[in-house]
């Protein structure tokens, strides 16, 4: 009897097998870790989902700070992965410009309104900033260094794979309440299709711009203004709005059809082809 064995699916004609799992485990052992830290010390992840009269401020702050620095883990994964293949460090993961800081002046304002102008201004701001430098700390790894062990592959396979890896790494921040404190099992499989697609965005202008920094500032500036929505959306279900709910899936899923129709029938290029 002949086993049907996709052939897109065979991750040894992929890449170094080797090193994607010890890169796996450098980058999801100790996410793992922090999960347990977050959940045994009474850390809290919960989002602007959630009423500020309900949250408890210290929890919230605990949340925050190791939100943030999980988001440096697959940078340190990046590094310990190629001193153990003995791989240049960070060399030709897309580091090719740096950064800029934005001046904007503060708009004043009072009202809903007001209050989406400065957390736009302000998200911007953060988004080329200090947002793009913890952003930096996770797309280093996803946009970096797993785009070159797929060099020469079929763009959307790799775009598949890497955003299935990157939406499962979130997984023990989620089930302590982190983008889905109502639903925090179901988070998880709704953090995997979120991240299959955006990946493929980031992936595109990481391409077409040559470097992982223009990711890094597009990550931080989505994660600084996603939670506009609240401002103005009376929370109910968080599995249907916002940037990681089934409305932010679907206008994931048009800009995505968007960028491709415009790489086949428009551009000289074709990023769509495969990862260069």
């Amino acid at each position: 009897m002949r086993i049907f064995r996709p052939r897109n699916l065979n991750l040894n004609k992929l890449m170094n097998t080797k090193k994607l799992i010890v890169f796996l485990l450098w980058a999801f052992l100790p996410m793992v870790i922090v999960g347990l830290v977050m959940h045994f010390s009474g850390a809290s992840a919960v989002g602007l989902q959630e009423e500020p009269s309900t949250i408890d401020p210290l929890a919230a702050i605990k949340g925050l700070l190791f939100s943030a620095g999980a988001m440096l883990i697959p940078l340190l994964a990046v590094i310990f992965t190629q001193l153990i293949f003995k791989e240049p460090v960070l060399k030709n993961l897309g580091i090719s410009e740096m950064m800029q800081s934005a001046i904007v002046s503060m708009p004043e304002g009072i009202g809903v309104w007001g209050i989406i102008a400065i957390t736009t201004v302000s998200g911007l701001i953060s988004g080329i900033t200090i947002n793009a430098v913890f952003a930096f700390g996770e797309e280093i790894a996803w946009r970096g260094f797993l785009m070159k062990e797929f060099k020469g592959k079929k763009f959307l396979l790799a775009a598949q794979w890497i955003g299935i890896i990157w939406g499962l790494w979130h997984t023990p921040i989620i089930l302590n309440g982190h983008n889905y404190p109502q639903h925090p099992m179901a988070g998880v499989f709704m953090m995997v299709v979120f991240c299959l697609l955006l990946t493929p965005m980031l992936m595109y202008f990481r391409q077409k711009s040559g470097s992982v920094i223009v990711p890094a500032i597009m990550h931080g500036t989505f994660n600084a203004v996603v939670g506009i929505s609240a401002a103005v959306v009376t929370p109910a279900n968080d599995l249907l709005y916002g940037g990681a709910g089934l409305a932010g899936f679907i206008v994931l899923l048009m800009m995505d059809v968007c960028l491709y129709l415009y790489d086949r029938y428009f551009s000289k290029e074709r990023v769509f082809a495969s990862v260069l």
